[in-house]
Parts: structure tokens; sequence; C-alpha cells
């Protein structure tokens, strides 16, 4: 372990952490941001009324709306001169967020990677080779840091220029890669182009996925044919970047509770659930000092479990995402969440990596299209081949989505490819 007083605090101790921290950083807020005093005032709140770690219910949320109605600074708590960096989210709706970092947060952040990927069993042995985006984008720093602070050797590979990553990682002998999924699907394409053999040719142990939704269906993929562990990462731009990460158990991202308050919450009546129970993940940050956040609403589907997990940590972890309070699909009346489609697809032998969830409206009717790639060795000139798998595919996506799609059979490789994350669904109807 990198911390072992914080990773195996009992879970007590650990509420009592949390509640000196809260009570500290709501007192702070109430008193000298403008933002958050005017917040808890609309709310019949004060710093007076927070005495236990339950009070915490008593706060009002966050959103994402705020960070672009006070873009790009009016949500900082620290003097310019204090701020070392900033990192922006790609503001593909509405404005982007700006996220401020003090040298304070920097390390925290560090701090919580170090442990992230201690945890997945990377030591101070390892190349790891940083496949996420730099720059704006908080993945690659993040990883990046987070890795030479416990003394593995770091490539900065970025995005991109496919051949040549597969070049270095068996150049230098690369025992891990931290990218998306589905880059990760795309460098397997690449390398079988290329003759390279996983588990022959390259010395790579383990990868650490994240940045977009994955299943565990896909981790099995990976881990069969690539001959490597797959690890869980979670972390948003809000929150600071990538922080949490599976241990090698792979029972989802370890939190850590001196820098992450974790709430459950019913995403229609706004309860908040019991350990064990799905629902949308809050989150507040208890230690950021540029830009706070206290009950930030991230929009994930998830649960937490609150029992020490097998490693021997006893902090709280989060299970897979399986989708989002925002980008559900309401199709015909039925709630889809692409994660749905994606898990029905990668059970299904003859079906590639690939797909697209095209949404449309025709007339009063809503139309869902999945195409789908299909392995090379499961591609086949005989019509009724084809018209056999399609159906096969359309009754298993009917039989678990509990509405009926239509599904188009797309040759390998006829699929765009993404560097960075994948655009899975095309919804283009107007509500």
């Amino acid at each position: 372990m990198w911390d072992p007083r914080i990773e195996t605090m009992p879970y007590e101790q650990i509420k009592q952490m949390q509640y000196k921290q809260l009570k500290k950083l709501v007192n702070n807020l109430y008193s000298f941001n403008q933002f958050y005093h005017d917040r808890m005032r609309a709310a019949n709140v004060s710093p007076l009324d927070i005495n236990s770690l339950e009070d915490i219910q008593k706060l009002p949320f966050m959103y994402k709306q705020d960070l672009r109605d006070n873009y790009p600074d009016k949500m900082f708590t620290a003097d310019k001169s204090e701020i070392v960096r900033y990192h922006m989210s790609s503001g593909t709706s509405g404005k982007p967020t700006c996220v401020a970092y003090t040298r304070n947060d920097l390390d925290y952040w560090t701090e919580a990677l170090a442990r992230s990927l201690t945890a997945a069993g990377l030591t101070s042995d390892d190349t790891l080779q940083v496949a996420y985006g730099y720059g704006l984008f908080t993945g690659g720093l993040g990883l990046h840091y987070g890795a030479e602070r416990i003394g593995a050797t770091v490539l900065p590979a970025g995005t991109g220029n496919t051949q040549r990553q597969l070049e270095m990682m068996q150049d230098l002998g690369c025992t891990a890669i931290a990218c998306t999924p589905s880059y990760l699907t795309h460098l397997m394409t690449t390398a079988k182009q290329m003759g390279i053999d996983w588990k022959r040719d390259m010395n790579l142990k383990k990868a650490i996925l994240g940045a977009e939704p994955w299943t565990e269906s896909m981790r099995a993929k990976f881990e069969e044919s690539m001959g490597i562990k797959c690890i869980d990462i979670y972390g948003t731009s809000e929150q600071a970047g990538p922080m949490f990460c599976e241990c090698e158990a792979q029972h989802g991202p370890h939190i850590w509770p001196d820098i992450m308050l974790v709430e459950i919450l019913d995403p229609k009546t706004g309860e908040v659930l019991e350990p064990g129970n799905k629902g949308e993940l809050v989150c507040t940050m208890l230690k950021k000092e540029a830009m706070p956040m206290i009950r930030y609403k991230m929009k994930d589907i998830t649960s937490y479990n609150v029992e020490p997990c097998e490693c021997g940590r006893t902090t709280p972890r989060l299970s897979r995402i399986t989708g989002r309070s925002d980008d559900m699909l309401i199709i015909r009346g039925i709630n889809v969440f692409p994660s749905q489609i994606e898990y029905t697809l990668m059970r299904i032998p003859q079906v590639g990596d690939q797909y697209m969830i095209n949404v449309t409206r025709e007339g009063d009717l809503d139309r869902l299209v999945v195409q789908v790639e299909i392995k090379p060795e499961a591609f086949s000139d005989k019509m009724e081949d084809m018209i056999a798998l399609r159906a096969t595919i359309e009754a298993s996506l009917k039989r678990y989505l509990n509405i009926a799609a239509e599904v188009e059979l797309k040759a390998p490789g006829e699929l765009p490819r993404f560097d960075g994350k994948a655009k899975r669904v095309n919804d283009t109807r107007v509500f």
C-alpha cells in the first residue's frame, strides 16, 4: 500500500475524519466565497447546522451548469497568485468548464493517483505508456505525475499515431498502458494488421482504462485476447481528473476518503441511499483549495460498498458506472442506457468491438438503429447468413432492452475509430 494509514482506516474513523474536514470546508466557503454563501443562504443553511456527517444532506447541490454560469473564474476560492494550473473540459455542450489548481491541489491529485496505481499493482519497476490526451484534458498529466510519484517510468505517448505507439510499446518493453477502452480496441486491431501477437510480442501486463463507459464483457475480451489485467479508473475534471483505481481484486475503484466524500441518491426522489443501492453519484471534494466542490451531482449511475476489500483496504469502493442520469435514452417510453446495448452486443461471439447507436424520430415514432461491426471470421458473402446473424442480434437486444432495435451489419473497419473518447450515440431527435 502507498499510505496504509488512510487505506486501512476503520470505517467509523473515516466518517469522523470526513466530518471534521466537511465542517472546516463549509465554514471557509460560507465566510469567504460569495457563490457558496449565497447558495447556502438561499437553502436556509449555515455552518451552525452542520453538526454531524449526515448533516451534509442539508447543504445545497452543485451542478455543471453552475460551473458554466460562473465561467471562467467566479467559482475560484484561491488568489490568482496561488493558482498554478488550469484544465478545461471539452465544451461539447454549452460553455466549457474551467478548473483551477493550487500547488496543494496538484499534490493531492498526484497523491491520490500514487495510491491508486499502487493498488492496481504498479511499482517502480513498471514502464507506463500514457495514451490519454495531454493538455487541457486532465487524463494524460494526471496519470503522468501519479506514475512518476511511485517511481515508475513514464512514456508520455498521448493520443494518435497508433502504429508508432505500438512500436514504442515493443521497443521500450512497456508493462502498462493508460488509455480509453475504445483506443485499446483500436490498438488491438492495428496490432493485428501489423502482424503483432500481443502475448508473444508485447511485455504488457496491465491496462488502466477509463474516460468512457466500458463493461465487464469488454474486460473479459481484452484480458483473454491480450493476456493482461484491465483496471478501471474513475475521475472527472471537476474533481481534479482521474483519481481512483481498482485494486488488483478488480471489485471497483477505491475512493480515498480524505479527498472525496461520496453520496448515492435516488435520481427521482433525491433520497440518500444506503451502501449497495444503485443511484446517482454525488461528490464532495474535501481538500481542494482553488475550486472546492460540495455535493456536486456527477450524473453517473453507480453504487458504493463500504465493506473491507479482499486486498485489505477499508476505503469505500464504487461499482462500475452503468450509465448516466443525463445520457439515458428514452425511446418509445422505455429507458435505455448505451452501456446496456454494449453489454448485449459483447455477449454475441460474432460481434466485433465497434458499434454506433443512432436514434431518430420519424413522424411521432422513435427509431433505434444499432450499427455493428462483424468480426472478419464471421463476415459472409452469403445473404442468408447475414440475415440470420442480424436477426440473432436484434432478438438479443429486444430481450435485454425490452424494446425493438434495428441492426445494420458493417464490415470490419467500416465504422469510424476515435483516438480519444469514442462517440457511440448519435441522437438527432428534437424535443
